[in-house]
């Protein structure tokens, strides 16, 4: 079974080596970085489980390094839990506010930082082992963090376009009425006319991209998104 891995980013010595033992004697498999820079193009190769990130680093700043971990379609997902020496209120805010997912204060108990990484893990699982995530072909929609991919980047969607593509996604082969689009899309108690969902789907198509197709269209009833073991079928 593989060891989870985290990557301390830790310029001072003594607590990145206190971390790594601990953890490693926990069972996670660690690397450690002594800089911003360093830090940034380990959790880029090594994509670790966790990262536990210094807010005062040399060359690159926790800030920036938490910045642009977020800004990647690679990294964006890791967990990041924040280490400070700073304790102010707005410390925090601004950590959390750049995508932190937890964030210590210095000095900490050793033991207490292993149960917020743990409870970190356990919160990540669940999200991922619940239906709030849907894939298909490429396609990946995740209700919990209201955000839509495909092939990894990242679509840009309107709340509507949003709701709709999960709906079709997560039914594949199904064709859905504008009716039921629109309840799904924009509520039932909307009034609007059907062919407003004309002017999503041509949208929602756009952003798809060379992957338009993926959503069909029905003449004379409305939409489906593409079934894959029908195109293997035809195929």
């Amino acid at each position: 079974m593989t060891k989870p891995t985290i990557l301390i980013i830790e310029d001072d010595r003594s607590i990145a080596d206190i971390l790594a033992y601990n953890l490693e004697q926990e069972g996670y498999e660690v690397a450690v970085a002594r800089d911003g820079q360093d830090g940034l193009s380990q959790a880029q190769l090594k994509l670790p489980d966790v990262v536990i990130l210094d807010l005062m680093l040399p060359i690159i700043d926790g800030r920036d390094v938490c910045r642009q971990l977020r800004a990647d379609a690679l990294t964006r997902d890791l967990l990041i839990l924040m280490l400070t020496a700073k304790s102010e209120e707005s410390d925090e805010i601004v950590g959390f506010s750049l995508g932190a997912d937890d964030y210590v204060s210095k000095p900490f108990s050793v033991k207490v930082l292993l149960e917020r990484i743990k409870a970190l893990q356990r919160r990540k699982n669940k999200a991922v082992d619940t239906d709030d995530v849907a894939v298909s072909q490429g396609v990946m929609v995740d209700r919990r963090r209201h955000r839509a991919t495909i092939g990894g980047r990242a679509l840009d969607l309107t709340s509507s376009e949003f709701k709709m593509l999960d709906t079709l996604l997560r039914q594949p082969g199904r064709v859905f009425r504008r009716s039921e689009l629109i309840d799904a899309a924009l509520g039932k108690d909307a009034i609007v006319l059907e062919r407003t969902i004309d002017v999503h789907i041509r949208a929602l198509r756009h952003k798809l991209g060379p992957n338009a197709d993926l959503i069909e269209t029905v003449r004379g009833v409305g939409y489906r998104f593409r079934d894959p073991e029908a195109t293997l079928v035809d195929s």
